[in-house]
């Protein structure tokens, strides 16, 4: 049997992952990997295969991603040539939970088992950095409230010590001598100031 080539190039991660999700499930294809086009959005898969079954897996990926985005472009390549392998398997990239098959190394030849060893999973690395944004997120946070509680107190402050001013200000109501005892108000006349005589006498 000869081996094709799938490839679906959508508009965005989600439609790849549905399109490669639907074309593994439709057909006995192999998901190969995907690759992200720098700068474009765009992203492809590659799926591996008989011709007639990679042909009817790229069908059913198509249908599937274009009902949650856009399909850019596909194309099935049968029979391609070994030399496409650096090209198609080149930026491999599969999902990290996804079980890596490798063969035992041994001096007794063929009767060698397979052995599977899972990828470390990147769930930890994206744990660690929640918990950096959100930490970060919580230092803002308190650093805002403690500017807003900084400014209320400054506020407060300065509303008192003008209350203070005004008190000090009504603490006394003659201009002439500024004594708190005295009953002259401002505008009557000098007589009635206590401190009228020292004035005369100046």
């Amino acid at each position: 049997m000869s081996e094709a080539i799938g490839l679906i190039e959508t508009v965005g991660l989600v439609p790849a992952i549905e399109a490669a999700d639907a074309a593994v499930k439709a057909a006995n294809v192999r998901l190969v990997g995907y690759e992200l086009a720098k700068g474009s959005g765009l992203t492809t898969v590659k799926i591996k295969g008989d011709v007639g079954a990679v042909k009817a897996a790229v069908e059913a990926g198509k249908a599937a991603a274009l009902k949650v985005g856009k399909v850019y472009a596909v194309h099935v390549i049968p029979r391609p040539d070994r030399q496409l392998g650096i090209i198609v398997e080149g930026e491999k990239k599969t999902g990290s939970w996804m079980p890596v098959i490798k063969e035992k190394e041994q001096r007794g030849g063929e009767n060698s088992e397979p052995e599977i060893e899972v990828v470390e999973k990147e769930e930890e690395k994206i744990e660690e950095l929640a918990e950096e944004v959100v930490e970060e997120k919580i230092e803002e946070e308190t650093k805002s409230e403690n500017k807003e509680e900084t400014e209320e107190i400054v506020e407060e402050a300065e509303r008192v010590e003008g209350d203070n001013d005004n008190e000090k200000e009504k603490e006394y109501t003659c201009n002439l001598c500024k004594d708190p005892a005295c009953p002259r108000k401002k505008g009557e006349p000098r007589t009635r100031c206590i401190h009228y005589d020292e004035f005369r006498m100046r």
